[in-house]
């Protein structure tokens, strides 16, 4: 929004008062739907270079920081499945956004919360689940997706691996057993 509530709207023309807001509410709105998780921040006592880095470490998570204005979130919000979000819109209001890695989002959130304590990490909501902010700390120490990956292969693999290992004695079991009543019929014929 440029001075005197004058914003551009989404092809270049001037927009005023009203008609900005309702672009801003709509932007703001597509931007919630497109998104797989949001993190809601204080941000206050954070000055211009701290957010610039901020965002900086953000983008290299592949996620998106917006300094909104709560009652533009708040209509943005309503009657979507970020409608519990409506309450955490109080303050200095910053919302980090993202399509990707809703774990990369944490961890860039958390990490830079511990070196920068002002910033106040307040709320997330991921797949229409609310996380408070040790839930957000604990997805942000989850390991990375490959090796969560692996860890599930591997698992998978140990039940086969067991079955490989009874199928085999059985083999061998059987094996005995024949080689036992090939000894006793010769035995027999003897």
């Amino acid at each position: 929004m440029g001075h005197g509530g004058v914003a551009l709207g989404r092809k270049g023309e001037t927009l005023t008062g009203k008609a900005a807001k309702v672009e801003a509410v709509a932007a703001l709105r597509a931007k919630f739907e497109a998104t797989k998780g949001v993190i809601l921040s204080d941000y206050r006592g954070l000055n211009v270079q701290q957010m610039a880095e901020l965002r900086g470490r953000l983008r290299e998570a592949a996620v998106e920081l917006q300094v909104v204005k709560n009652t533009l979130a708040r209509r943005a919000t309503e009657e979507t499945t970020f409608a519990p979000l409506m309450d955490y819109f109080v303050g200095p209001t910053s919302i980090a956004f993202t399509d990707h890695d809703v774990v990369a989002m944490a961890k860039a959130i958390t990490g830079y919360a511990k070196d920068q304590p002002k910033l106040d990490v307040r709320v997330g909501l991921v797949q229409g689940q609310v996380l408070s902010p040790a839930q957000i700390t604990a997805l942000a120490e989850l390991p990375p997706r490959e090796v969560l990956l692996a860890r599930l292969l591997a698992s998978m693999q140990n039940p086969l691996v067991g079955l490989v290992g009874v199928l085999r004695g059985m083999q061998r079991h059987l094996l005995y057993v024949l080689l036992a009543i090939k000894a006793a019929k010769e035995e027999q014929t003897s």
